[in-house]
């Protein structure tokens, strides 16, 4: 095995869309790097490429170079200010991404400089309570968390505009730009065997920091899908189609696939999808038909909208006495959840997940593997691929249902 800077610094990369150099560590190693970033500097406000500072890492810090940066619905929501306690302007936004380690601060053991990697929302320490337990992701310390948006260690940023103002982080991640520094609970060391080209399979690990992650897990991990089972997910995005996607490997005979958009059935259906249902074609309620096409109701639904009227459409679907309802949707609402207490006494379940139940240090790299072996099948996600500069035409891609994934490079 290789050193990853070693490889890309050797291998020529043919493909003009890819900018992957060469990375000589010992060139910014402890150094204030300049670099380019889109930073938000309003909600709503279009994305400004521009020159930045990024500082060294600090103790127990990690400070990455971006190989490729790709846009959630999360960042699309955050960026237009949904929740008003939430901002902090200005803001380097982004939390899916992959990279290599240009420097690590002091304390930082478990990866090294020219280790590929890729951040994560949800962090894992590995000492706190939460840590420690079996039956929760969570971390006292690094989990996601939208109302931070400084280091933990000093309260300080690691970013700042090339006159000195701070710019802020977000979701433990910031990577629309070409260098970040994470907390290293948050920088997950993903192995590489062999001297291929590295290329494709960059590209595809950094859908891993979030959404493929979000939903394989959410089927794998939190419902626990069967084989024979039937499925409805609710909102047919990055994330609902990789519970479905989740749900195929785990053989599921029946996937129904609920979305407004129709024009997302064909590309639904190559990914796991077996039956579609466009709430507007029929003035009956979902969860009816869901109810008629199932003999009763399905056995796992996912709601991934953050809508409650889907939420309890997503609820009501589920068979009675055994169906498990999954929330994955960001629900910005103020409002509680559509379901009578009397309701639960029928037999269904309710329960949320983040990031697929997966604990990321250390489980996201056997995950990694079993998707670079073809057990879950990730090239269809990548829909776009643009430069950075285009940023802006990414989030329309997105704000107008043409893009499940669009990569950036830098």
């Amino acid at each position: 095995m290789h050193n990853m800077s070693e490889q890309l610094g050797r291998r020529k990369m043919e493909d003009p869309e890819v900018i992957i150099g060469s990375l000589n560590p010992n060139d910014t190693r402890g150094k204030t790097v300049t670099c380019k970033a889109a930073v938000a500097y309003g909600p709503g406000e279009p994305f400004v490429v521009e020159r930045v500072l990024v500082h060294p890492p600090q103790k127990m810090e990690v400070r990455i170079k971006i190989l490729f940066t790709s846009i959630c619905h999360t960042d699309l929501s955050a960026w237009q200010g949904e929740n008003e306690a939430q901002r902090a302007y200005p803001r380097i936004f982004g939390h899916e991404a992959s990279g290599i380690v240009e420097s690590v601060g002091e304390g930082v053991n478990d990866m090294k400089e020219g280790d590929l990697v890729v951040p994560i929302f949800n962090g894992e320490c590995g000492d706190c309570k939460y840590c420690k337990c079996e039956k929760t992701n969570m971390c006292e310390r690094f989990g996601v968390d939208p109302m931070k948006k400084v280091m933990a260690s000093d309260g300080a940023t690691r970013f700042s505009t090339m006159d000195g103002k701070p710019i802020f982080h977000f979701l433990n991640t910031s990577t629309f730009t070409e260098y970040t520094v994470v907390d290293s609970a948050c920088v997950v060391k993903i192995h590489v065997d062999g001297d291929g080209d590295l290329n494709p399979y960059i590209k595809r690990l950094t859908l891993l920091s979030c959404g493929v992650s979000t939903g394989v897990g959410a089927a794998w991990n939190t419902a626990d899908v069967h084989f024979g089972s039937a499925v409805a997910v609710f909102g047919l995005g990055a994330v609902g189609l990789s519970v479905a996607e989740g749900a195929r490997a785990r053989g599921a005979s029946k996937i129904i696939g609920v979305d407004i958009n129709s024009d997302k059935f064909i590309k639904a259906r190559a990914m796991g999808i077996t039956d579609f249902i466009n709430p507007r074609d029929d003035e009956k309620p979902v969860y009816e038909r869901i109810r008629e096409m199932t003999c009763g109701g399905v056995h796992y639904s996912f709601e991934c909208t953050g809508n409650l009227n889907v939420l309890r459409d997503a609820f009501l679907s589920a068979h009675e006495g055994w169906g498990l309802t999954v929330i994955l949707g960001i629900h910005p609402s103020p409002q509680l959840l559509p379901i009578h207490p009397m309701e639960l006494f029928q037999g269904r379940r309710i329960v949320g997940s983040v990031f697929g139940g997966f604990k990321g240090k250390t489980q996201l790299p056997h995950f990694a593997k079993e998707c670079m072996d073809g057990v879950v099948k990730l090239d269809d996600f990548i829909t776009h691929e643009l430069p950075i500069e285009e940023i802006n035409k990414a989030f329309d891609l997105l704000t107008v249902g043409k893009s499940l994934r669009c990569l950036l490079h830098f």
